[in-house]
């Protein structure tokens, strides 16, 4: 029942990391069969990736790894009240592997905490502070002496004018 709390759900106007109010404890959804189409939608990677042992089950991991809708990057929904959940082992090696793995072909691999972002570098995780789910994180790399150099921009949308702040 992760995904009824982690995510926001614009057509129920549910916010970021609170609970749905169609959520009940101990029975799931209580509009499942006319659910909104984000929700139907809508699939953990556990539920899709076989090598994710039990372990990654949302409500033990108390995150969710999901697909960011139209890209290749992934994103994990953090419970705010187990912050540091996706720090510990296993979690993080295979976290930071994804980020490894992916950056070449520029998947990359971001870490919602409530409003929070963190991105997942290979070299290092950048936190970014609050970020709002209109505004845009842009990553850059250069070749640097001992590889990629790799940076990170928000760009803020404020009126529906974006507006670039650096975020290292």
């Amino acid at each position: 029942m992760m995904c009824c709390k982690l995510p926001a759900i614009e057509e129920l106007g549910k916010p970021l990391g609170a609970w749905c109010g169609h959520a009940r404890a101990g029975h799931g959804c209580t509009i499942y069969p006319a659910r909104p189409q984000s929700c139907r939608a809508f699939y953990c990677l556990w539920m899709q990736d076989a090598d994710l042992g039990p372990e990654w089950k949302p409500e033990r991991a108390k995150f969710m790894v999901y697909l960011l809708p139209s890209s290749a990057n992934l994103q994990i929904a953090v419970d705010p009240t187990f912050a540091n959940a996706w720090t510990r082992r296993p979690y993080y090696e295979r976290i930071k592997g994804w980020a490894r793995d992916g950056a070449e072909s520029g998947r990359l691999v971001f870490v919602r905490i409530g409003p929070r972002m963190v991105a997942v570098l290979p070299d290092r995780d950048v936190d970014l502070g609050p970020v709002d789910p209109f505004d845009e994180i842009v990553v850059s790399r250069r070749c640097g002496p001992l590889g990629f150099d790799y940076s990170v921009q928000v760009r803020r949308r404020t009126g529906g004018v974006p507006v670039a702040t650096a975020a290292e």
